[in-house]
């Protein structure tokens, strides 16, 4: 497959275990990064990949020339594109960390707009190159379930609901050129963008103790083959779903009671 990688910030990053995986898999792999600083990290980053990737872009999602000029510069290299993975998010410390009632709307705004509708500026940029894949092309996008309001997610909880429902839409609107979109809603990871959120640990402390199957918060590797099966032909009727690979913590209805001491015994 050939796939466009948004997002590598560190190697601790989650779209840094799914280009690896990529790689090992066989799929080619093209990375994108805002211009400035963080693209500067992205080619550092990109050396310490399987392999080298196809080419390393700038791209500010804010910016609809830079995404045409990219998408551009991604149909020098290759006539369709397969998979999409969009891993981008962002929001001002004031919009974060227990602030919801005070952010004023030019930092919720950039939060939207970043991590919530740059999905859709993103899908409908790289539309054509998605609709040449000859066996439907996946995007994919990074989520923390919206479906509830948790401590100190403030507006970048908002701009998730935002970026979810999104999705949907172009599930609607890009199916019919065979363009499946889809959200993976990870349990959290102690990457640096996990890590920026002021009081990140009153989520993932207890993450591990409440989902069935535990979780390690710095294990991005769990988030690579369900976000590569999503963007293969495998995933050819999935669209419109937010898929959860968080150990099972989203289906619990209340914190899982230790194990009886006879129980354990017998275990």
């Amino acid at each position: 497959m050939n796939l466009l990688i948004t997002g590598i910030t560190t190697q601790s990053s989650i779209a840094y275990a799914i280009a690896e995986e990529a790689m090992l898999q066989g799929h080619e792999v093209i990375l994108t990064n805002p211009p400035g600083r963080a693209f500067s990290i992205c080619e550092r980053i990109a050396k310490r990949l399987p392999k080298e990737p196809v080419a390393v872009l700038p791209m500010d999602v804010t910016d609809p020339e830079q995404i045409t000029a990219t998408a551009e510069a991604v149909g020098e290299h290759w006539d369709h594109v397969d998979g999409l993975l969009h891993a981008i998010a962002y929001a001002p410390e004031s919009a974060l960390g227990g602030n919801f009632l005070n952010t004023d709307w030019e930092d919720v705004a950039k939060a939207i707009h970043i991590s919530g509708y740059s999905l859709a500026a993103l899908a409908v940029g790289m539309r054509d190159l998605l609709a040449k894949a000859p066996e439907g092309a996946g995007v994919v996008s990074l989520t923390f379930d919206a479906s509830v309001a948790w401590p100190v997610y403030d507006w970048m909880g908002s701009a998730k609901a935002v970026l979810e429902n999104s999705a949907r839409y172009l599930a609607r609107d890009l199916g019919p050129q065979g363009i499946r979109v889809n959200t993976i809603s990870a349990g959290p990871i102690k990457s640096l963008a996990g890590g920026s959120i002021p009081g990140f640990s009153q989520i993932a402390d207890s993450w591990a103790d409440n989902s069935p199957l535990g979780w390690d918060t710095k294990d991005t590797t769990v988030v690579a083959g369900p976000a590569l099966f999503l963007m293969s032909p495998a995933a050819r009727a999935i669209t419109g779903t937010v898929m959860h690979v968080d150990g099972g913590y989203h289906a619990m209805g209340a914190p899982l009671a230790p194990a009886a001491p006879e129980d354990a015994a017998q275990a």
